[in-house]
């Protein structure tokens, strides 16, 4: 048997033995399971690599630990939320509208997420407004400032709010940064040395130390989360870059939804970022009771956060989506800048739809991913031939990812509507039980409306052969995405 026929024979069994792995070891959904069967048999030894790189589970491996030693504020949020539900008012409105009833229960089980009633909700689509809210909380802080976002570039808009950081920490005011490895690749930890001599803490979730062998490589924090004092939080889409704030040429307008939460929310808040900073190890938070101060909001909006990561057995934001859109009687408003999704969230918008419910769904007129963007028109396409009504946002880019169901109660957070944020990267949303802060997300959606085009299936048709070979290869690969 010559060296061919033997390197060939390797390649099968290596590839058989890679076949049975990702059927039967690996929790993967079908679509992904039938995806990485397809790369690694048509291409052999590149498809064991990408497999290597992208592929891996990350099932059995105990990321988060001291889940329950920070109960401080579980606590004393439970406390209000025990106060809420005797508030007749809050009683009515899910009397009024089962569905919220359901989701509220079904987040507090599975997720231990507790209602917030007294939350004050301020509204950013526009990053430099956000960022200047930012600095002068920044500012203003007295005891510690916990942050963590999927990039933080340090640019103009990055040294900002570094530089914001570095005089807070000369007040004697805790810092705490965190940042993804592969999202803030381009980020070294020495630029950072002027903080961390002060006493400042910068860290890496998930340091990429040799990427190719890690099994962690695939699995991001897109999480965007900042608490000051334990009394201010933000979440939402924007990360940390010139991009974001409208300033490079690449993107140009850069919309986007973030939140600005006061109130018992901020529990909920503060103690995700303990966990995503305990975590990497390396400086850990052991005490809780500072962290965690009396709540002085005086909002009255009920929220609640969600969070998911690989880490769960449940993909607990793919199910508050689905709940929320199985919910709705008349109209469904979602902006997303990737929309792949699985097949069951797929189908509860056509259900939706076949239903006589208006479904008005916004995404991007350009790509920052082209696979990721042509996967998207695709699905999005597909939707129109059941009544949908989509759009494409042509001033600049949609990074939203915004829920409106019914115009009465909305999602905001970080999860896009595809696989890699449901079921690979860490995520944070918040869902908003208010009328009126749902109201507000609509009518910002409807004035966005004014600067984009609608995806009609005659316009779709048109598309070249070329856009539909590129269209198909996304569609086959999308569960990979």
């Amino acid at each position: 048997m010559n060296f061919i026929a033997l390197f060939e024979l390797f390649v099968f069994f290596l590839n058989f033995l890679l076949s049975l792995i990702i059927i039967f070891r690996e929790r993967k959904s079908t679509a992904s399971t039938w995806s990485w069967l397809f790369v690694i048999n048509v291409l052999p030894v590149l498809g064991f690599i990408l497999y290597l790189l992208i592929g891996r589970g990350i099932s059995h491996y105990r990321i988060f630990k001291d889940r329950k030693r920070f109960h401080i504020g579980f606590e004393k949020q439970l406390g209000h939320a025990e106060k809420a539900f005797s508030d007749r008012a809050f009683v009515n409105k899910m009397r009024k509208n089962h569905v919220i009833g359901q989701l509220i229960n079904m987040l507090y089980v599975e997720e231990k997420s507790i209602i917030s009633t007294n939350t004050d909700v301020k509204i950013f689509n526009d990053g430099r407004e956000k960022f200047d809210a930012l600095i002068e909380d920044i500012n203003k802080a007295k005891h510690h400032v916990h942050m963590e976002y999927y990039i933080f570039r340090m640019d103009h808009l990055g040294h900002e709010i570094y530089d914001a950081l570095l005089a807070a920490r000369r007040r004697g005011v805790e810092v705490r940064l965190l940042m993804d490895a592969w999202g803030s690749n381009k980020t070294k930890l020495k630029e950072f040395k002027e903080l961390t001599e002060l006493g400042g803490q910068v860290a890496q979730f998930f340091p990429l130390i040799m990427p190719l062998i890690n099994p962690r490589t695939n699995y991001r924090l897109h999480r965007k989360i900042v608490v000051i004092d334990g009394v201010i939080g933000y979440t939402g889409g924007f990360n940390v870059g010139d991009e974001y704030a409208s300033v490079t040429k690449k993107f140009g307008y850069w919309r986007d939804n973030h939140l600005r939460l006061t109130g018992d929310i901020v529990y909920s808040l503060q103690h995700r970022f303990i966990l995503d900073w305990n975590s990497q190890h390396k400086f850990e938070i052991t005490e809780g009771e500072p962290y965690f101060p009396d709540s002085i909001a005086i909002g009255h909006v009920a929220t609640q956060l969600v969070t998911s990561g690989p880490d769960e057995d449940k993909e607990q934001i793919k199910l508050t989506y689905m709940k929320m859109i199985s919910g709705a009687e008349r109209e469904i408003v979602i902006q997303t800048p990737y929309y792949i999704p699985s097949d069951a969230l797929h189908e509860s918008l056509k259900l939706a739809l076949l239903s006589g419910v208006q479904v008005r769904m916004m995404i991007p007129n350009k790509p920052d991913h082209p696979l990721v963007y042509w996967a998207t028109y695709f699905h999005a396409a597909d939707l129109v031939k059941y009544g949908a009504k989509v759009y494409t946002y042509e001033n600049g880019f949609v990074h939203s990812k915004t829920l409106i169901i019914d115009g009465e109660y909305a999602s905001v957070g970080s999860a896009n509507l595809d696989y890699r944020s449901l079921q690979l990267c860490f995520e944070a949303n918040v869902v908003i039980y208010d009328y009126d802060i749902a109201q507000k997300l609509r009518s910002d959606f409807m004035k966005d409306l004014q600067l984009s085009q609608g995806l009609t299936l005659e316009l779709y048709e048109q598309r070249s052969n070329w856009i539909r070979f590129k269209e198909g290869l996304a569609r086959l690969i999308s569960p990979m995405l």
